[in-house]
């Protein structure tokens, strides 16, 4: 059964970081595109960083440059996002998920439709 599944979500105060991890089961990352997306509160979904297969290479959308960072590990089959320097605007349920189609990470992250797999999300919320 293919599957991926977000950890590292927590409480931060403002100016916190966390580690989120997504892992995948049932399916070698290698060769998949993975994006990381985020739903505030009473908001749409957004994707917040991507990166694809082999090349690796990288988007990330505005609001978060700087104070995110993606990156895979392909021997543990698991790709995480680095989260920095967290603002209230940050909180939300963060999502990853992973498309087989060869895309740029650009458009993977503006194109949900892309996506084939989805994670159930972990939940991140910064507060004072």
């Amino acid at each position: 059964q293919l599957q991926l599944v977000e950890s590292g979500g927590g409480l931060v105060q403002p100016g916190g970081s966390l580690r989120l991890s997504c892992a995948a089961s049932g399916f070698t990352l290698d060769y998949y595109g993975i994006g990381w997306f985020r739903q505030a509160p009473g908001k749409e979904r957004e994707g917040v960083a991507c990166i694809t297969g082999f090349e690796e290479t990288t988007y990330y959308t505005e609001s978060v440059k700087g104070r995110f960072t993606i990156s895979r590990d392909n021997e543990k089959n698991t790709v995480y996002l680095q989260v920095n320097s967290l603002k209230p605007e940050d909180t939300g349920v963060y999502y990853c998920a992973a498309t087989h189609i060869t895309t740029s990470p650009q458009k993977m992250c503006l194109h949900e439709a892309l996506l084939d797999y989805w994670g159930q999300g972990t939940q991140v919320t910064v507060s004072s």
